[in-house]
């Protein structure tokens, strides 16, 4: 697909969105991912870091190092905080995005972080799992409790607000054909 056409891909925390957008990247098809960019950003972006400085103190950052935990636990204390920081970083990535070159991006909190206004995309596809499925693969891949996994994903949209805002689903549960479903996706998308 080389039409200019702006396709995201969301979907809360643990649906599998990276997996989805691997197989796309199979396809020819490559998605920027928010968060890597966001993590890219906070790294190197000395404007975005100057204002987290401000924002959580000088424990954000350690002989120039990013203290992901400080942000983790800051976002955690309150939706203010977490509002505060996401006024930061988002309008940073949304501008990295649009700079990018990119016509897919995959964000896990697009209706959340208001990213859906600040770029006009043509469809949105939400990919979904059940509750369970993601509390598991959240432990697993951050090593972490059930109750903080919980707690992430109570941080976000529900998974049924997000995909009643989504122009298409994705069911990524270990058993539904992903491919499929993906392959009935884009043709409908072309």
């Amino acid at each position: 697909m080389t039409d200019n056409r702006k396709i995201a891909i969301t979907g809360g925390i643990g649906v599998g969105k990276s997996y989805v957008c691997s197989l796309l990247k199979i396809r020819g098809i490559h998605v920027y991912d928010c968060d890597a960019a966001a993590k890219r950003l906070i790294a190197q972006n000395k404007s975005l870091q100057a204002k987290l400085n401000i924002l959580l103190g000088k424990d954000v950052y350690v002989n120039g190092i990013f203290n992901k935990q400080a942000l983790a636990q800051f976002l955690l204390e309150s939706d203010a905080n977490r509002i505060a920081v996401n006024d930061i970083i988002h309008p940073a990535v949304a501008e990295d995005f649009i700079c990018s070159g990119y016509n897919w991006l995959e964000s896990a909190i697009l209706f959340d972080s208001g990213f859906n206004k600040k770029i006009s995309f043509d469809k949105i596809i939400c990919v979904t799992a059940p509750n369970e499925v993601r509390i598991s693969r959240i432990m697993q891949r951050d090593n972490i409790s059930r109750d903080k996994a919980l707690e992430w994903i109570s941080k976000q949209l529900t998974q049924d607000e997000v995909l009643s805002m989504s122009d298409f689903e994705i069911i990524n549960d270990g058993v539904a054909d992903i491919e499929e479903q993906l392959d009935r996706v884009l043709s409908i998308i072309k």
